[in-house]
């Protein structure tokens, strides 16, 4: 029901497989399986019982707790990462060809280009845009003018780069992104820097 995988030190991820969890707490309403999946997975991942609030932008944190934490949940899976470091951000999408009628909302040219109609590629630029959003944490982001992701080759899982540029802020990111059987996973590795 709960996965846990440590990928750093000081960074590691979990997911929730909403559905079991749905049963073994026999709940049928989804606010309250996301709701209580969430602060579930949350306590699993730090081993202790968590608090978790949302800023007056919408970004989550753990109250009382420096960590840093972002959430995402698509249909039956949740997922939670936590870094010890820095601003993190996940996002987990389920497979679907809905993807194709929106990509033009959310890509550049040249990523239109490179992900042509490729369903998965597609999914992995739009996940890896929702985890540089999340990173960020502000409102005031356009996908296609702020966020950017470099031309990859998609396998199985990989990493990929994601800039985030603003005139406030403007850094890069290594992200890994994963294609699992249903769904696209993209989490935040670290920010690079550049000597």
């Amino acid at each position: 029901m709960v996965q846990v995988f440590n990928i750093k030190k000081g960074l590691f991820y979990g997911l929730l497989d909403l559905k079991a969890f749905a049963v073994q707490e026999n709940l049928s309403a989804k606010r309250d399986i996301e709701l209580k999946g969430r602060t579930y997975l949350i306590n699993q991942l730090l081993q202790k019982d968590c608090l978790t609030a949302y800023d007056d932008k919408g970004k989550p944190y753990l109250v009382g707790d420096d960590r840093h934490i972002s959430i995402s949940h698509s249909h039956d899976y949740l997922a939670v990462i936590v870094n010890e470091f820095e601003s993190t951000g996940i996002d987990i999408e389920l497979k679907r060809d809905k993807v194709l009628k929106i990509k033009h909302k959310f890509l550049t040219n040249e990523e239109l280009l490179h992900a042509n109609d490729d369903v998965e590629k597609l999914l992995i630029y739009w996940a890896a845009k929702e985890t540089l959003y999340k990173i960020y944490g502000l409102k005031e982001v356009d996908f296609i003018q702020h966020l950017f992701v470099k031309p990859f080759t998609k396998h199985k899982l990989g990493s990929i780069i994601g800039e985030i540029n603003l005139p406030s802020f403007n850094d890069s990111f290594e992200l890994h992104y994963e294609i699992l059987d249903d769904y696209i996973l993209v989490y935040a590795l670290n920010k690079i820097t550049y000597c």
